[in-house]
């Protein structure tokens, strides 16, 4: 499997900057890949049996877009890609080392999924101008990534704009697909502007873990201190304690 020896860090940050995304190949193993497939379905149920929705109205058009929140609660397996060493070493180049994590969650698309609204995480957690990346997103491809089941659309280069108001009116008529094989990590800067594909594949899920950074600033998306059982903060390490905002001091390099 890729190991960060053999990433060139120079190139990924060099396309996150240039087009607003990159893709990693081989970070994970079919047999990881199929392992982590079973254990969201496995925390779907059990997010569902805690009351946690699995569709969100006014977010995915229909159910066939199956959401799971609160991963790091779930299963230990998503608490370990958290601090993965090839997303640290990404994220850690794009954001700076004293990044934080600002949500964590999977959607499925299965088929007769569609899409939903066009938009830029960025824009969701700060407001304009967007001048610099302030936040990013690992996604964990769990599949093939491709049109037909639904991948990530997006429109290189729209992480350039620093306002809405400078977009062309047409801008969602050069939305294309994000693809990627099946255990890659696709990279996408918090300004890029997407939206979820439709997945018009008869019998293909497209599991996908969203893994959402930012600059340590930018109020998180979910609140881990809220969220997480007692025994799962007592599991993590110093590091992930600061990255999910579990102690009562920010700078870590602080108090």
């Amino acid at each position: 499997m890729t190991s960060t020896a053999s990433i060139d860090l120079k190139a990924v940050v060099g396309q996150l900057e240039e087009i607003g995304c990159a893709v990693i190949p081989g970070v994970l193993s079919d047999e990881e890949s199929d392992k982590l497939v079973q254990t969201l379905w496995e925390s779907s149920a059990e997010a569902e049996r805690r009351g946690l929705p699995s569709y969100v109205p006014g977010l995915d058009p229909n159910p066939s877009n199956v959401r799971v929140f609160n991963l790091v609660d779930l299963d230990p397996a998503f608490g370990e890609l958290l601090a993965h060493p090839t997303a640290d070493l990404v994220v850690s180049a794009y954001l700076g080392d004293d990044y934080i994590i600002s949500n964590f969650s999977a959607n499925i698309a299965r088929p007769g999924s569609r899409s939903m609204a066009f938009h830029s995480d960025q824009s969701l957690v700060a407001p304009e101008p967007w001048s610099t990346p302030w936040s990013m997103n690992v996604i964990w491809c769990l599949s093939d990534l491709k049109l037909e089941n639904g991948a990530t659309l997006h429109v290189p280069g729209s992480h350039r704009f620093e306002r809405q108001s400078e977009m062309p009116a047409t801008i969602e008529e050069d939305l294309v697909p994000l693809t990627a094989p099946r255990g890659s990590i696709a990279l996408m800067d918090g300004r890029m502007w997407h939206t979820s594909g439709a997945n018009v594949t008869v019998d293909e899920d497209r599991p996908l873990l969203f893994a959402y950074y930012s600059k340590p600033f930018v109020r998180a998306q979910w609140n881990f201190t809220a969220a997480l059982g007692g025994e799962v903060k007592k599991g993590m390490s110093p590091e992930m304690r600061y990255r999910l905002g579990l102690d009562v001091v920010l700078n870590r390099r602080g108090v």
